[in-house]
């Protein structure tokens, strides 16, 4: 008999159980992987959240809340004063101790963006962000919104350099601890800058995530513009969400495919 053709059965006299260590599908396994990811952070709201589903969390601004699992936009949490739990948007707050707590650091904006915010009627000279630095990963940079005596209104920028015991500065003759120390300094004087800090940039209201159930919207709010190209299923489409948010649309062609295997395809989507 060769050794390929030989079944192994479980012995009927022995008591131990046979246990699965793992009895999850593979999409499963990095399903719970990620609503793990962030456990135990401990985060702080940057704006209030009116709760609007059943299992939701709202919160004031300067709320301490435990995050207990991240998944895509909503984080599943825990108050730390009431110890009520529920989802919240990410984009409302931010971990506790960073700067992302500060009203003048803007995260993810390029010098661009710091230019068109600062400019906005709803800021004036002297008004001040930090961001993360473009072309140095890892620093960050000063934007400032000037006015010359003409009173044309301009952007300045001052890159922010590390030293090596961890400080900070712009200019070399005088350094800071940490970059809050630096703020308070150039609040008081320019000592070099085009102008002292005044307030920090104004900054635009959060978008709420979409609901994690609101998946499916209504053709009306979608505008198609311009085919981008087709295939043997459907095609796609560059459209408009609500006139504002340009969006790819794929269209499915009748009879190529069920409407099942369409919303799996929908539903693997929606996890990228």
């Amino acid at each position: 008999e060769s050794p390929d053709s030989r079944v192994y059965v479980k012995d009927p006299t022995s008591t131990s159980k046979i246990t699965r260590t793992n009895t999850l599908l593979p999409g499963q396994v990095f399903q719970r992987m990620e609503e793990q990811k962030g456990s135990g952070k401990v985060v702080v709201g940057l704006y209030p959240y009116a709760a609007t589903h059943p299992d939701d969390l709202g919160f004031k601004k300067g709320e301490k809340m435990m995050v207990l699992g991240e998944q895509g936009d909503w984080w599943k949490a825990r108050s730390v004063a009431t110890q009520k739990e529920g989802f919240i948007p990410s984009n409302y707050v931010a971990q506790v101790d960073t700067m992302e707590t500060e009203d003048w650091f803007f995260k993810d904006i390029t010098r661009k963006d710091a230019e068109r915010q600062l400019l906005a009627p709803a800021n004036k000279p002297g008004s001040y962000l930090i961001r993360e630095s473009e072309t140095s990963k890892g620093n960050y940079s000063l934007s400032i919104r000037d006015a010359d005596s003409a009173g044309m209104d301009s952007v300045k920028h001052y890159k922010i350099r590390k030293l090596d015991n961890g400080g900070f500065y712009i200019s070399p003759k005088i350094s800071f601890p940490d970059i809050s120390s630096m703020i308070k300094h150039y609040h008081n004087k320019a000592d070099g800058l085009c102008r002292k800090l005044e307030n920090p940039c104004v900054k635009p209201k959060a978008q709420r995530p979409w609901d994690k159930d609101a998946w499916e919207i209504s053709k009306d709010s979608i505008k198609m513009v311009k085919k981008l190209g087709a295939g043997q299923f459907g095609e796609v489409w560059m459209a408009y969400y609500n006139n504002t948010t340009k969006v790819a649309v794929k269209t499915l062609k009748p009879g190529t495919m069920t409407v099942e295997a369409f919303l799996d395809e929908a539903n693997v989507m929606k996890t990228l």
